[in-house]
């Protein structure tokens, strides 16, 4: 939220203020009286969260995108698009991205990664793809018969439904029985031509602004963003033609693209994230959607699926279970 420097500097000092006051009330408070029942908010509900309030994702769906500034590490979304998980594991596999380059970054938009040298016009030009597959068959969307979506009881512009699937933001129709990955911050797709099968999963994009749910059915989103937004968001703008960058030397190189399931166990990462279908997660959507804090003058009454962000915690090393 945006206050002043000044007001944070009161609050501080308030602060003492008032833990000092509250500690000699309850020290002058009569024996079994009743306190004032504790207001969680966001980040206590996710500190007092129980080891079960987690996810360990499959380590051959984690990615982890070295660029010059740290690590961007990416969940692949195979329950929605599988054939373009399979595709991009296989990319990353054979090391298609090390050395590729981050070369559109369009303000409001998207930052987008891919092969300077390909060309949609000659196949022939660009990296091959090895093992990969050139063109996939068009995964916007999925049925949502037996699809198990955390709902949101919220109204939507776009969909009559929204929530949370595995921690990916989702939309549905009940009446065509179709549900999708929302176009929201973080959210990763993979970039096509004017055909719908072109979109590989060779070149990808990150949302980085206002959500574009006008994308949503019209192209493939394939993964998000677990951590490292700020690194791709941050990223200088790109000249007047859509965000690419005018000059070769611009372009934000990739050091590497791996697996987390290719990294040596005894010092692979622990990444984990915060499950989305659980009494904590419902508690959590709920503290954002009526704000308790202080510094609010009004309760919102509710929330947008794009305006909830899924925790996510990387030690450095594996825990042991």
């Amino acid at each position: 939220m945006p206050v002043s420097a000044s007001l944070l500097r009161r609050a501080a000092v308030a602060g003492l203020v008032v833990a000092a006051v509250a500690a000699q009330a309850q020290a002058s408070a009569p024996a079994g009286a009743a306190s004032a029942p504790r207001v969680r908010t966001t980040a206590d509900i996710v500190r007092e969260a129980p080891d079960s309030a987690w996810r360990r994702p499959d380590p051959n769906d984690v990615l982890a995108m070295t660029l010059p500034s740290g690590i961007v590490w990416i969940e692949l979304a195979p329950r929605f698009a599988p054939l373009h998980a399979d595709n991009i594991r296989k990319l990353v596999a054979q090391h298609y991205f090390d050395g590729l380059a981050v070369l559109r970054v369009q303000d409001n938009f998207v930052a987008q990664w891919g092969d300077p040298g390909a060309d949609d016009d000659d196949p022939a030009k660009g990296r091959p793809l090895g093992a990969a597959s050139r063109t996939l068959a068009p995964e916007f969307f999925v049925s949502d018969k037996g699809l198990r979506i955390t709902r949101l009881k919220d109204r939507d512009v776009w969909a009559p439904v929204t929530g949370f699937v595995d921690g990916f933001p989702v939309a549905a129709d009940p009446k065509t029985h179709r549900a999708w990955i929302a176009h929201c911050y973080g959210t990763i797709g993979a970039g096509r031509g004017n055909t719908v099968d072109s979109g590989n999963g060779a070149e990808l994009y990150a949302v980085i602004g206002q959500s574009p749910r006008q994308l949503d059915l019209n192209i493939a989103p394939v993964a998000r963003v677990l951590q490292g937004m700020e690194l791709l968001s941050s990223l200088p703008r790109g000249g007047q033609n859509m965000g690419f960058y005018d000059k070769p030397e611009q372009n934000v190189r990739i050091a590497k693209v791996e697996r987390l399931a290719d990294m040596p166990e005894a010092t692979r990462p622990d990444v984990r994230v915060f499950r989305t279908d659980t009494p904590e997660w419902a508690a959590m959507v709920e503290s954002r959607r009526n704000r308790q804090d202080a510094w609010y003058v009004h309760k919102a009454g509710a929330i947008d699926l794009c305006n909830i962000t899924v925790p996510v915690r990387i030690e450095a090393h594996a825990a042991s279970n």
